[in-house]
């Protein structure tokens, strides 16, 4: 295939796709980060009923994550299949995402009963923004390095607006809050929103759909669940994803507990978080690193570098040395923009893969990222609050022993499970076989 040599998109494109990343983690990073602790330190639910209203609002993404995904392959629109998701659902996106922070003076009940109202709205419109940044990737480009590098600019913008988002989130509170934490996270998250909404419709504005097979893209649902059963590597990247989020949102939810409550030191955290710009480090060594490597290889070598600066975290939580704790923080998150720049890429060649059977359903396939991040979310919230009440939390007092182990837990040991867990499952992610067949 001759435009294959050739590359199709020019850097505006490019800037355009990868910011679309970078507008959803602005509302995204704040609820993974800061959303459990808003809940049970400012708005005031229990950590018992944070996890409940988690896992419920997680179980229903994975729902809404394959209805999106349906809806994808079976748009006809002048805009193309995933294009027009950014335009119909950016403005209620910026919308839910500040409702979801608003404190209204509501009875016990009525408090719970806002938050699942907008924390599940938000839940289905990020699904509804997100999932298509992942889908309309293998139609921009059939290039192998082109779609590389665009993983590697979405990811770069993406996880810059994280690392953003992690270390002026709570300076921003305290700076429009003056004291007052409600009206801090309010006018934080009112400024996040608008900012997303503008980076959204620029996306739609400037990217295009190029690559779509119309005699195969539009097949029955019967023919799509054939052709993933046989699409192991979609499988097996799909759990990589899920443990990557599950690890993700327990240690991310952990760590304002860890300094306020273990350390007696929450104005240390803006710091801490600073140390995952390495992130980006991570992300820029996959375009240099997959010369060498196979993607697979190099996402192998992605998580070995997160379980080295995990452990090197739990030498410096135990030895109580911060400089050691801030070097295995920052170690680790060169693997984790490695292992997450590397996502979007390989769900791109499932897509591909799929084509060789006869079905191109690039929405239900790209779901899998929203659906990781779902599952993974809701089981890592369920994780944290559960074994927090189940300890004692008390919010915004000295806690007890039960729970400054739970804190340590969530903090050490869990995620260095779950790193060699990722590894396991990697191992059978057969990349040479797709690629062969995707080349002939």
């Amino acid at each position: 295939m001759k435009d294959k040599a050739k590359w199709q998109t020019r850097w505006p494109e490019r800037i355009s796709y990868g910011l679309s990343d970078a507008a959803d983690n602005l509302v995204f990073q704040m609820m993974t980060t800061y959303l459990l602790f808003f809940y049970t330190d400012v708005y005031g639910l229990g950590a018992g009923a944070a996890a409940i209203l988690f896992i419920v609002a997680r179980i229903a993404d994975v729902v809404e994550s394959l209805i999106i995904g349906l809806m994808i392959d079976h748009t006809h629109s002048k805009y193309g299949k995933s294009r027009p998701f950014f335009l119909w659902y950016a403005l209620p996106y910026a919308i839910f995402a500040i409702l979801t922070f608003v404190t209204p003076n509501f009875s016990a009940t009525g408090k719970l009963v806002w938050a699942y109202v907008t924390y599940l709205g938000l839940g289905f419109l990020y699904t509804a923004v997100n999932s298509p940044i992942t889908s309309i990737l293998p139609t921009m480009t059939q290039n192998p390095r082109e779609l590389t590098l665009l993983g590697v600019i979405r990811q770069f913008c993406g996880s810059s607006v994280q690392i953003i988002v992690a270390v002026f989130t709570l300076p921003l509170v305290a700076f429009f809050g003056g004291g007052n934490q409600r009206q801090g996270f309010f006018w934080t998250i009112v400024v996040f929103g608008v900012i997303s909404l503008i980076l959204i419709l620029n996306t739609f504005v400037h990217v295009r759909e190029r690559f779509t097979d119309h005699e195969i893209a539009h097949q029955p649902l019967k023919k799509v669940v054939k052709m993933l059963r046989q699409n192991h590597q979609w499988f097996v990247i799909s759990i990589v994803i899920f443990l990557f989020w599950l690890v993700t949102a327990i240690k991310n939810q952990t760590t304002i507990y860890y300094f306020k409550y273990t350390l007696h030191t929450a104005g240390l955290v803006p710091l801490a978080n600073s140390f995952t710009l390495s992130s980006l480090i991570g992300v820029l060594l996959i375009m240099r690193l997959t010369h060498f490597l196979s993607k697979k290889q190099t996402m192998q070598l992605g998580i070995l570098v997160e379980l080295i600066g995990q452990l090197l975290l739990t030498g410096g939580v135990y030895l109580n040395w911060l400089p050691l704790l801030f070097a295995g923080i920052l170690i680790n998150s060169i693997g984790n923009g490695i292992v997450v720049g590397l996502v979007s890429i390989m769900i791109a060649d499932t897509v591909r893969y799929g084509m060789t059977m006869g079905i191109q359903a690039e929405g239900v396939l790209a779901s899998t990222d929203d659906f990781g991040v779902n599952m993974g979310l809701g089981l890592g919230g369920l994780i944290t609050a559960g074994l927090f009440d189940l300890a004692g939390y008390v919010p915004n007092h000295s806690q007890n022993a039960a729970t400054l182990g739970m804190i340590n837990l969530n903090y050490v040991w869990l995620p260095l499970i779950i790193y060699l867990l990722m590894l396991s499952a990697l191992h059978f992610y057969n990349e040479q076989q797709m690629l062969l067949e995707i080349d002939k």
